[in-house]
């Protein structure tokens, strides 16, 4: 169990950013002002380059780690200093430390009110891999599109199946999505057409963020992998299903992947998560020894959520929920098996888990499983119906831990769709394309 900490501040229990968490991430006072990185506390924002600029955080080197742009160089400074800077807010935002507390001078200029600040993407990604590690969420899928009694593949079970990604489409929440084009197979037709996406779909993940570089050709042991990692974010990795159906064969997901994946902007460390530890699911066959973990604990305990919002509606219907802890595959397997190879990793690197689903049907983490691929629509409290998603429809996704009175969380990552970019066709594309 946790120790419970007390801030001066007053702080909603219920709150995603206790004296617990602390979270980091990149704001800006106005929207194109500098950028700089902070830590979310109850409803604040707390300014760590200015506390930087106080000699208040005390790291080793002549280097300013929080006045940048990106949390990569304070990532990079390594273990030592993310733990020294992460008890020092907790004593600093202690009831029992005067240094903010009776400094109303200091304390109004380090302190931001969360909904007067811009959040930023809060790294610089260099390279992005999604997994498919969610062994509920493969078997559904599997059992839609290919033998229900084979739903898996034969190498499922023995290795976390991942592809590599495009990084440069990583963006932060409140980005809007615009609603993505390209080639569509109809069922009745000898070609595809070109179309917008008529089944635009969200994918509920987490994402690590690797905080430990790596030489090409050097692979991470199992033993060390946790040490490479971070923190962790929210994911929604956003998805055109009728796209990636046409598509994926043979080389996997291409333009039905890369043109949006969405992450909060609160970057939970680690650390953070330590008291929410679990032992993950039993594997089947046991796997290889390169992927065999000596720990009794290898996941989180992370509540997770989909809420979506379409234009007519005054409210958001919760259409998921599920937990990070059915994950077959650890993130620790996730790393070791991406980098056996020889692949090296770079700080900012961003890992998704691939979608998260349980057992039950409210669990699934998709709206191809939770529609069955549009056979059972969603019924919204509104009384529309959903098989995909439509344009101005706002998705939301939220995670939290609670365990022993202590509470952390993610915050949200929350996009709205736009409509499709239009075309220059010839007639015959035009009528294709309105028609589709």
């Amino acid at each position: 169990m946790a120790n419970q900490l007390t801030s001066f501040l007053e702080i909603d229990p219920q709150s995603d950013f206790t004296i617990h968490n602390l979270p980091y991430g990149i704001f800006s006072e106005e929207p194109k002002s500098t950028k700089k990185v902070g830590i979310a506390i109850g409803e604040w924002v707390l300014d760590l380059a200015l506390l930087e600029s106080e000699g208040l955080l005390n790291l080793e080197g002549n280097i300013n780690y929080f006045n940048q742009p990106t949390l990569n160089q304070f990532i990079e400074s390594g273990k030592q200093n993310w733990q020294h800077v992460r008890k020092t807010i907790q004593s600093l935002l202690s009831v029992d430390n005067p240094i903010l507390q009776e400094n109303s001078d200091l304390r109004n200029r380090v302190l931001f009110s969360k909904n007067t600040v811009t959040l930023h993407l809060p790294i610089q990604v260099s390279g992005y891999t999604d997994f498919y590690s969610s062994k509920e969420h493969a078997t559904n899928v599997g059992t839609m599109f290919r033998d229900p009694k084979n739903a898996l593949l034969p190498n499922w079970s023995e290795l976390p199946v991942g592809y590599n990604g495009r990084a440069s489409s990583v963006i932060v929440s409140g980005t809007d999505i615009v609603r993505p084009s390209g080639q569509i197979k109809l069922p009745n037709n000898e070609r595809p057409v070109f179309s917008a996406t008529r089944k635009l779909d969200f994918e509920l993940e987490t994402a690590f963020i690797i905080g430990k570089p790596t030489q090409l050709g050097q692979p991470i042991s199992i033993n060390n992998a946790w040490d490479h990692i971070f923190g962790m974010v929210l994911l929604n990795d956003w998805s055109a299903r009728d796209i990636q159906q046409w598509e994926y064969v043979p080389l996997g997901p291409f333009n039905a992947k890369t043109f949006a994946s969405a992450i909060s902007p609160w970057v939970v460390t680690m650390d953070a998560l330590e008291p929410f530890k679990v032992k993950g699911p039993e594997q089947h066959p046991k796997p290889l020894h390169y992927l065999q973990e000596n720990i009794a604990t290898n996941s989180y305990d992370i509540h997770l959520s989909v809420e979506v919002q379409t234009p007519d509606s005054e409210q958001t219907d919760v259409i998921c929920e599920t937990n990070f802890k059915y994950m077959y595959w650890s993130m620790a397997q996730q790393l070791t098996h991406h980098t056996i190879a020889g692949c090296n990793v770079q700080v900012g690197d961003l890992m998704g888990s691939g979608t998260i689903s349980g057992s039950a049907e409210n669990s699934y983490g998709s709206l191809l499983e939770l529609t069955w691929n549009t056979t059972k629509p969603l019924t919204l409290s509104n009384g529309e119906k959903r098989g995909f998603l439509e344009d101005g429809d706002r998705v939301i996704m939220k995670g939290y831990c609670e365990k022993d009175g202590i509470r952390i969380g993610f915050g949200q990552v929350e996009n709205t769709i736009l409509s499709a970019h239009t075309f220059d066709f010839n007639e015959t594309e035009v009528e294709q394309y309105e028609t589709v």
